[in-house]
């Protein structure tokens, strides 16, 4: 997307969709289990739990954020467990924490959307290294080949929870949580489920880690890290109408193109669009959610589109997760947005806050997602 493709853009007029309403968030993160350790760990400025995911692999000598005292089986139940890799039980933990927010059951018509990058790579890449070294006909233990696949945490969650509603994996990369959004708003508009869990999940694996590191696509010292957030979202009409308070409203999330030399003018348009599409205006946004925290360049290139977008300054409030949780990839823009709700709920905020969560790829990829505090009175 040029500047003069984005203008053409920005032009256009922007329709307006229904809101989101988000119910309940689960999260598990380097800052501990829930919304309220995440929250208080972004408020206080206090690193998450550095200790590596021991596995056959050594990591690479750089910052790591791992989630601590990941209960499992406690959580939800021994069975099974023993043969879940590390990014399904993220998920299902994640999940059940934001279940067990709702005062009532979720019903057969709640469903799953969840945002990756390939899966566990930690998974497919063991499992890739056991076809070479077992000896003749490659005696590979079956039960390690579910977890390569990559929709298995969505799969595992709807079995374990009995959620019959539409069930989606998306491979967005950074830019799953934006996407995993927007389908969840087609398909809630399309009738397809009554509600959605909506999340992203990212475990920390030693070959995960050395991609990062190899690449040079990260800060030196830029931690890379996991976690796993999950949405309860649901039109909010029907959560009105059925009592259910929400937390906040999802207004928009949009996504787009642009060549590396127009990131920062495309990542503009994009939440120029979002923007006009929420009714608000850049003078109402109170908080920026930043997904480029410690990618070399990068950080510099998002906060130069949301000069650009918001009338030349960021908002007195900027959220930028990723120096609690290190680097997430798929799992950034639930954790974004979950840094933000979990910060409102630190500083007792119960009205006024709009905010707006970015998220940008290297390869031209940007997105961004516009929420607020929802109107307790409806």
């Amino acid at each position: 997307m040029s500047t003069a493709i984005a203008e053409a853009t920005a032009d256009r007029p922007a329709v307006a969709v229904l809101p989101l309403a988000i119910t309940a968030v689960g999260v598990a993160t380097p800052a501990g289990l829930g919304l309220e350790a995440l929250g208080r760990a972004v408020g206080d400025g206090i690193p998450g739990h550095a200790e590596e995911v021991l596995g056959d692999e050594t990591p690479p000598p750089r910052p790591v954020r791992t989630v601590p005292d990941l209960r499992t089986a406690e959580l939800i139940g021994r069975k099974g467990v023993r043969h879940l890799d590390r990014t399904t039980q993220l998920g299902l933990v994640a999940c059940r924490l934001a279940l067990d927010a709702q005062a009532e059951p979720m019903g057969e018509r709640t469903g799953v959307v969840l945002g990756t990058s390939t899966g566990s790579i930690r998974s497919s890449s063991e499992y890739s290294m056991e076809t070479l070294r077992q000896e003749r006909p490659y005696l590979v233990n079956p039960s390690l080949f579910p977890n390569t696949v990559m929709n298995c945490a969505a799969g595992q969650i709807a079995i374990r929870h009995g959620l019959r509603g539409v069930n989606a994996t998306l491979a967005g990369g950074h830019l799953a949580g934006v996407q995993a959004l927007r389908y969840a708003r087609n398909a809630l508009r399309q009738g397809h489920a009554d509600r959605l869990l909506v999340g992203g999940v990212e475990e920390f694996s030693a070959q995960g880690a050395w991609g990062w590191h190899r690449s040079g696509a990260l800060d030196a010292e830029a931690p890379v890290g996991e976690g796993a957030a999950v949405l309860v979202v649901e039109p909010q009409a029907a959560a009105l109408a059925a009592g259910r308070p929400a937390l906040a409203r999802v207004l928009a999330c949009e996504t787009g193109f642009a060549p590396r030399d127009g990131l920062a003018e495309g990542l503009a348009s994009v939440v120029g669009t979002a923007l006009r599409r929420s009714g608000k205006i850049p003078g109402e946004v109170t908080t920026v959610s930043l997904g480029c925290t410690g990618r070399t360049g990068l950080d510099r290139v998002e906060e130069r589109a949301l000069g650009l977008a918001l009338g030349g300054a960021l908002p007195g409030q900027t959220v930028r997760v990723k120096e609690t949780v290190g680097e997430c990839f798929s799992a950034d823009g639930v954790l974004q947005i979950a840094a933000v709700l979990g910060l409102w709920q630190h500083e007792g905020r119960t009205r006024g806050g709009t905010a707006v969560v970015t998220s940008l790829s290297g390869d031209g990829l940007v997105g961004c997602a516009v929420i607020d505090m929802a109107d307790p009175l409806g």
